[in-house]
This record gives C-alpha cells, sequence and structure tokens, in this order.
C-alpha cells in the first residue's frame, strides 16, 4: 500500500508539473522540483519499485514529454533509474549510520550532476545554467534532509513523551495512568456490549524487608524480574491481556473478554512462576512470593471503583490468610 501510494504521489508531481512546460524549449526548468520529489519517495518514505514497473513508467512519460526520440532522455531516464535504485540501497545501509548524510548528498550530488549533464546535452544549455541548477539541486537536497530529520526528532520525541506518560520507567509496564485510562473504556464496553471482563492484582510478599536488607537496587531488580516473568508469560497466552504496575509492588493484569474461570490458566501460570523464581543480588539470592486476588464484573458494579475494590479486597484476603496464594471471588 505504502508502495502504490509512493508511485501515485510520484507520477501526479512529476507530470503535473511538467504539463505546463512539455514540448518547449524550457521543458527541463522544472526538474531540480521532479528530482527532490524522486528523492524524497525513494529515500526517505523508502518506496521500492521493482525495475521491471520502471520501464512502462518511463516510457509513458517519455511520450508525454515528447522526448522517445533524443537519445539523451534514454540516458537520462537510464540514470534516473539507478538513482533511485541507489537512494533505496543506501537508504537501508546507511540511514542510522555515522556518515548518512555524507553518503546522501554524495549520491545525490554525483547522480544530479550526471543528469543535468544530460540536459545539456540535450537542451545545448550553457555550463553556467548547468553549474547553477545543479547547486540549486545540492542546496534543495541537503535542505531536504535537514527538514525531514527535523520531523523525524519531533516524532521521535513526541513518541518518547507519549511513552513516559503511559509506561512505567523501571519495568516498563504500563502505568496507572494508562490503567484508569483503559479500566474506564473496558468496563463501559462491558456494561454496554455485555463482554464479560476479568482483572488479577497482585503485590509482592514482604517487598518493604526485601528493600530493607537487600537495598533499594535489589528491590528494582526484583521490579524489573516480576515484571519481565509476567509480561513473558502474557505474550505466550493472549497479546489482549493488558499488563500495568499501579503501585509501588503493586501490578493489575486486566483480560478483556475473559470471564473468571477463563483467566485460571494465564494466572496458575503467572503465580507459579513467580513464585519459582530467584533474584540475584551481588552475593544474594532473593526468594520472591506474591499474592493474588481475581475477579470479575458483575451486576452489581456500579462504576470501575468498586471492580477495582473487590479485587483488592481478594487479593488482601490472600495476604491476611497466609500469603502466597490466590484468592478468586
Amino acid at each position: 500500500m505504502n508502495t502504490w501510494y509512493g508511485v501515485i504521489y510520484i507520477l501526479i508531481f512529476v507530470f503535473s508539473i511538467q504539463q505546463s512546460v512539455v514540448g518547449q524549449s524550457d521543458s527541463w526548468a522544472f526538474m531540480n522540483f521532479q528530482l527532490i520529489g524522486v528523492v524524497f519517495v525513494a529515500y526517505f518514505l523508502n518506496i521500492h519499485i521493482p525495475y521491471y514497473s520502471f520501464f512502462p513508467i518511463v516510457l509513458v512519460y517519455m511520450i508525454f514529454n515528447h522526448s522517445l526520440g533524443y537519445w539523451q532522455s534514454w540516458g537520462h531516464a537510464i540514470t534516473l533509474m539507478t538513482f533511485f535504485w541507489v537512494l533505496n540501497i543506501i537508504r537501508v545501509k546507511y540511514r542510522n549510520r555515522k556518515y548518512a548524510l555524507l553518503n546522501y548528498m554524495l549520491v545525490g550530488s554525483f547522480f544530479g550532476g550526471i543528469l543535468w549533464l544530460w540536459m545539456v546535452l540535450k537542451f545545448d544549455l550553457s555550463w553556467t545554467t548547468f553549474w547553477q541548477e545543479w547547486i540549486y539541486l545540492v542546496i534543495f537536497e541537503a535542505l531536504l534532509y535537514m527538514y525531514i530529520t527535523m520531523l523525524s526528532q519531533d516524532s521521535a520525541i513526541k513518541i518518547r513523551l507519549a511513552e513516559l506518560a503511559s509506561h512505567d520507567t523501571l519495568t516498563k509496564t504500563e502505568n496507572f495512568t494508562a490503567y484508569t485510562d483503559d479500566i474506564r473504556n473496558l468496563f463501559a464496553k462491558s456494561r454496554s456490549e455485555n463482554q464479560p471482563l476479568s482483572m488479577m492484582m497482585f503485590d509482592i510478599d514482604h517487598f518493604k524487608h526485601v528493600n530493607d536488607t537487600y537495598g533499594h537496587l535489589a528491590g528494582d531488580r526484583v521490579l524489573q524480574h516480576t515484571a519481565m516473568i509476567v509480561q513473558t508469560v502474557l505474550d505466550e497466552n493472549d497479546t489482549s491481556i493488558r499488563f500495568y504496575r499501579t503501585g509501588g509492588e503493586e501490578f493489575n493484569i486486566l483480560f478483556p473478554g475473559y470471564e473468571v474461570d477463563d483467566t485460571q490458566t494465564v494466572v496458575e501460570q503467572i503465580f507459579s512462576a513467580i513464585n519459582h523464581m530467584e533474584v540475584y543480588s551481588d552475593t544474594d539470592q532473593i526468594g520472591i512470593s506474591v499474592s493474588v486476588g481475581v475477579s470479575e464484573v458483575n451486576g452489581d458494579d456500579r462504576s470501575t471503583i468498586d471492580f477495582y475494590n473487590r479485587v483488592d479486597q481478594n487479593l488482601y484476603h490472600s495476604k491476611r490468610n497466609g500469603r502466597m496464594q490466590i484468592t478468586v471471588g
């Protein structure tokens, strides 16, 4: 789909801009703009076109531009196809490397010079015109690179900020803010569409003792390992299940479309995996256990708080009755 959008874009752009000068002695006038369009599609959009697709496109363009009978136009066409192909290659190989800009500018300048040389031969342009147009093209290519890079960095920053807003930086799970948004939407959908929704809540037993005995770095390592184990279990079962760190050592898991009985397999896998987990901190070996509460939305729940409180009560029932157990209700 992206390929076809890119092809359509460049065809519309090139043909429409050429329409006003087709068949005239100055039909080369907009070539720099057309080449910038090619660079944008081939390098920045990374659109790949099979080599055999170039020939009918180029043939149609040459007929449209009244240049089918000029050998210089055929040389120009072959050079342009090679330019597109090389841009694809350096984009993949060097886009994120140290000398990406240098490679981009060298390729753009080299092929731009050859393409303008074909125009000199075809239209008998002066060398002054050649150098002017070639320098303009190099400047346009540099400006395009800087502009796209600036937009990409801005987009990356926005994505990073969005991740920070919705994810816990320590465990990489989604955080309480994400949980609040999701539970509100899923609860409303459960009530309006009569779809089941279940929740598992667990926290690490005696976590304060871990911090006090082994230090906060060890506690952080315990949280990270716990989150990693849980996410692994969820990925192996159902990627639609949502996982959140909602407090210091407290985690919530939402099961959209699950009745409470349907969660049993995943809940027990998580429970077993964590309770058999050992975390190493320097020379210490830290054994971990968790207490768990599980429930599902029922007809008495008037809000997400009602649902949350019932799961929370089940969790604390597990903790008050010896810890390292699952309470379902």
